[in-house]
């Protein structure tokens, strides 16, 4: 009977998780816990993987487009600002400027908590959606948006 109870707890684990794949990098959404109770707070977390050679500016950058976590309205929920990693500093030579990336491998964060009054019975969708910009070493590509996703078990 245990081996079930742990298989049962790594499927509502894994339904917590999605991953996409873009040209420039792959993203995986997850969830610190896979269910959610009135005054708990969880972490939502944007696990990002660029391709090599490629980075993306930094929320900070001025006159570039940032990557930027946007997330779909929700009742249900209240959500805190995004906590990013500190940036790295690239100089671009062909401009002459100096300006904040990610590159590599990187995490986004935020807090989420069931707002106070909601009434959700089951499951709760939380949906966003992640918007970059990436570039390499010899130009910037267009603009993309990756939605993302988690449904989340209500207690």
């Amino acid at each position: 009977m245990g081996k079930i109870a742990v298989f049962l707890c790594l499927v509502a684990v894994a339904s917590a998780q999605t991953t996409a794949e873009t040209n420039h990098l792959r993203v995986s959404a997850s969830a610190s816990a896979d269910r959610l109770r009135p005054g708990q707070r969880i972490a939502l977390t944007l696990d990002i993987e660029l391709k090599p050679n490629m980075h993306v500016y930094a929320p900070s950058v001025e006159g570039y487009i940032p990557i930027e976590w946007s997330m779909a309205p929700n009742e249900a929920i209240v959500a805190q600002p995004v906590v990013t990693p500190r940036p790295q500093m690239l100089h671009l030579e062909a401009l002459d400027e100096t300006l904040p990336v990610f590159s590599g491998r990187f995490k986004l964060k935020r807090d989420i908590a069931l707002a106070p009054g909601a009434k959700v019975k089951g499951a709760v969708s939380i949906e966003g959606t992640l918007r970059y910009q990436a570039c390499d070493d010899r130009m910037c590509y267009l603009p993309k948006s990756v939605p993302v996703k988690w449904t989340l078990q209500v207690q």
